[in-house]
């Protein structure tokens, strides 16, 4: 009888002991908090001796960049912030408490430093999440809490969109000065093992500097960390979407000058591209603050702009200069030698049965053939078809003054005629050769503009 309830007692340690033990580490960590907390404060400095310093280390992860608001110089920024310090007075044995060594509790029961962002641009002014502590046997507390940050960041924006920002997070007790709390860093960079990529900005770094600085308000010294956050902007986006359009649409504006100056298109184009570069110019503006640095892809448009402000200008006096009517003076001499013969070879323009390689002045000798082949040119040779036609110069009524008159008459108005139309071609041509030679020149001027903003980008 004795033996029959004994026989499952083997089995019953493990059904009972593991429970036993979970109660009592249960009772065991609510015991302890009661000891720690019966006579603890969290409104003071936790220090056996008040002349000394407590010795606090900050350490920050960078998690993600949420935004860059250039206009307004804010970067939005998501952090963990681990802050450790050592609290005299929550120190207990491990051994009288079941080898308990560490405890989570809310972070409101203990005394925590006051480390907040120096350079908050948060209007509510937010801080970290009040969330749990550890803490150990030997007094260390170990406080992670996550917090979305507005800091204030100068933005330089000199050469935008190949520009880089150097956002500066500086921590810092805000009552506690160097004697009383010493904040030190604990690496000497932001961890960035678990950093989400951002799709606008690549970070280059986060260096961590401890400064001491003593301000005009107090003559004890304030110690703070500052966490320098280096970005680089990935330029993709703007490049496509900004600067190759503007690049597009410039390299139009030279083309104005091949359009026929009787199309009637030649000011219409120059000044739609100048509308459209105005579009691209505001848009830069929109998203730039407002300051005395003017970004690069804006002194872009801007010379661009000029450029195309002095092509149409140009293009309206060419024009002028084509539609020369009959009463315009003929061609002055060194521009008929400047611009019909070593521009025009220069620029490859050539009329009808011209080359490149041996322009003839076709005007001109067509002009002679015509003054010589004109009715009425010389008596003589009135005279001699006269002879040849068989009709005797005494018998003929061709001598007679009147007729003589009004065929003299109409061949110097056809003398006339041809005279306007060549001074008219004359003047077409000129205004021919200073389309071309400046449609070459405004091109040359594009792609150094182009070339010399992607060489200072680089």
């Amino acid at each position: 009888l004795g033996r029959g309830p004994a026989a499952p007692r083997p089995l019953q340690p493990p059904l009972r002991v593991s429970p036993g033990c979970r109660g009592a580490q249960g009772r065991l960590a609510y015991k302890l908090l009661h000891d720690l907390f019966a006579n603890y404060s969290s409104a003071l400095r936790p220090v056996e001796d008040t002349d000394r310093a407590l010795n606090v280390t900050l350490q920050v992860t960078l998690s993600q960049i949420i935004d860059m608001d250039e206009r307004n110089q804010v970067l939005t920024s998501y952090l963990w912030v681990r802050q450790t310090w050592l609290d005299a007075h929550l120190a207990w044995d491990k051994d009288g408490y079941g080898g308990i060594d560490s405890i989570r509790i809310p972070s409101s029961y203990v005394w925590r430093p006051d480390i907040v962002l120096y350079n908050n641009a948060d209007e509510h002014f937010g801080g970290s999440m009040e969330t749990n502590v550890v803490l150990r046997s030997d007094g260390h507390i170990m406080w992670d809490s996550p917090a979305i940050t507005k800091s204030s960041c100068k933005v330089d924006v000199s050469y935008f969109p190949f520009d880089g920002q150097r956002c500066r997070l500086t921590f810092g007790s805000w009552t506690y000065n160097g004697n009383q709390i010493d904040l030190r860093n604990q690496l000497d960079t932001a961890d960035l093992t678990d950093f989400v990529e951002n799709v606008e900005w690549e970070v280059l770094g986060m260096p961590a500097t401890r400064n001491v600085i003593t301000y005009g308000c107090c003559s004890e010294p304030y110690p703070d960390v500052t966490y320098t956050l280096l970005l680089r902007r990935r330029a993709s986006f703007y490049i496509f979407n900004l600067l190759l359009p503007c690049i597009m649409v410039s390299f139009l504006a030279p083309l104005g000058f091949y359009l026929p100056a009787d199309s009637g298109e030649k000011v219409s184009l120059g000044v739609t591209v100048l509308l459209a570069l105005t579009v691209f110019q505001l848009l830069v503006a929109e998203s730039m603050p407002p300051s005395e640095s003017v970004p690069l892809i804006g002194k872009y448009y801007i010379a661009t702009m000029t450029m195309i402000t002095a092509s149409t200008a140009l293009t309206i006096f060419i024009m002028n200069v084509h539609h020369c009517g009959p009463g315009a003076r003929p061609v002055p001499p060194w521009a008929r030698r400047l611009i019909l013969h070593h521009m025009a070879r220069l620029c490859c323009v050539y009329e009808v049965g011209e080359s490149c390689s041996s322009p003839q002045r076709a005007l001109g000798g067509r002009a002679g053939v015509g003054d010589a082949g004109g009715p009425g040119e010389s008596p003589r040779e009135g005279q001699a078809g006269t002879e040849a036609g068989g009709c005797p110069w005494d018998h003929c009524l061709c001598h007679h003054d009147a007729l003589l008159r009004n065929v003299g008459y109409i061949a110097g108005c056809f003398r006339r005629h041809r005279a306007n139309q060549r001074r008219t071609g004359e003047w077409k041509k000129v205004a021919k050769v200073m389309d071309r030679f400046f449609m070459w020149v405004f091109f040359l001027m594009v792609f150094l503009m182009s070339v010399l903003v992607l060489g200072n980008a680089a």
